[in-house]
């Protein structure tokens, strides 16, 4: 890679920029979070995620950039960077050297998932599944009303075919509901089966990001936590819950017109998910090549006469 040195004016106003970007878009969260409240879609990707606004918070660069005049700042020791006179950089070849299954897995993974064509019938139904058989106040969200009562909802899942590909989603249908998926996913499949189409898979692309930070640059990951909170609206505004007190609208999709609304969403999100997998994979494919010539450059240089007199 080559580096791009960015002078101390510049990298700053990059990380002020995304402090001010985060701080906006986690706001809400943080102050349900000191008072003690949850969001039933707006808490979803920081309590499922496990990623805190902090983390997002912190601003990364990511590979062949050199921040200027930071040597001196806590930065320089963080995990994964090094410095270099009074510049710091990220450590692409220790980074790969220390994640490099976490990285093969991931290529893997998102390379099957955009490679396939995005499979658009599903209509959500796995929050349905999620509820179907069991009382309305044993299900994940029991402090908000089923839209069709719970006789409801457990008849438009036996009305439906159920295709749900995510294991991450299937491994929450209730015991009635799990045999009437067609599919069956697990997470030894997970390459084989998911698909752009899914909005979890959609949701699954920040938590790829933030998990190879440092190595994936913060605006990257901050593009794919706004894609997910919009997914996750698509997601709860589709399920059976009504939420309308919190200002969603419900996507019925028991209905053509909410089938229709959905698939349209649907696809629209699956675009956007693999642009943004394609990014993802270019961070990763730029550093693994980086780091395999460096370990090339190193091993020939390991082995000429000037070597062989030191051994």
């Amino acid at each position: 890679m080559t580096p791009r040195v960015l002078a101390p004016e510049e990298w700053l106003a990059l990380e002020a920029a995304h402090e001010e970007r985060i701080d906006a878009a986690t706001a809400a969260h943080r102050d349900r979070r000191s008072g003690g409240r949850t969001h039933p879609v707006e808490d979803f990707l920081f309590r499922y995620y496990t990623n805190s606004p902090a983390r997002l918070r912190r601003w990364h660069p990511g590979p062949g950039v050199v921040l200027a005049e930071a040597a001196h700042l806590p930065r320089a020791r963080w995990t994964h960077y090094r410095t270099e006179s009074d510049a710091v950089r990220l450590d692409v070849d220790a980074f790969v050297a220390a994640r490099g299954p976490a990285i093969a897995f991931v290529r893997g993974l998102l390379s099957a998932t955009a490679s396939r064509p995005a499979q658009l019938g599903c209509f959500g139904l796995h929050e349905w599944a999620m509820v179907h058989g069991i009382p309305a106040d044993d299900v994940r969200h029991a402090g908000w009303p089923l839209r069709l009562g719970s006789a409801g909802t457990d008849a438009v899942v036996e009305a439906h075919g159920i295709r749900c590909s995510h294991f991450d989603a299937y491994r929450f249908f209730t015991e009635s509901a799990s045999p009437r998926n067609a599919l069956r996913p697990t997470r030894e499949s997970q390459v084989a089966m998911e698909q752009p189409g899914c909005l979890h898979a959609g949701m699954d692309v920040y938590k790829w990001a933030f998990k190879l930070t440092p190595l994936v640059p913060s605006d990257l990951v901050a593009d794919a936590f706004d894609l997910a909170r919009e997914i996750r609206v698509l997601d709860m505004r589709a399920s059976p819950y009504d939420l309308g007190d919190l200002g969603y609208d419900s996507v019925p999709i028991e209905t053509p017109e909410g089938k229709a609304a959905y698939v349209e969403a649907q696809r629209g999100f699956a675009l956007r998910s693999n642009d943004l997998r394609q990014r993802l994979l270019a961070v990763l494919d730029a550093a693994t090549a980086s780091a395999e010539s460096g370990a090339a450059r190193r091993l020939r240089a390991g082995s000429g006469p000037e070597s062989a007199e030191r051994s």
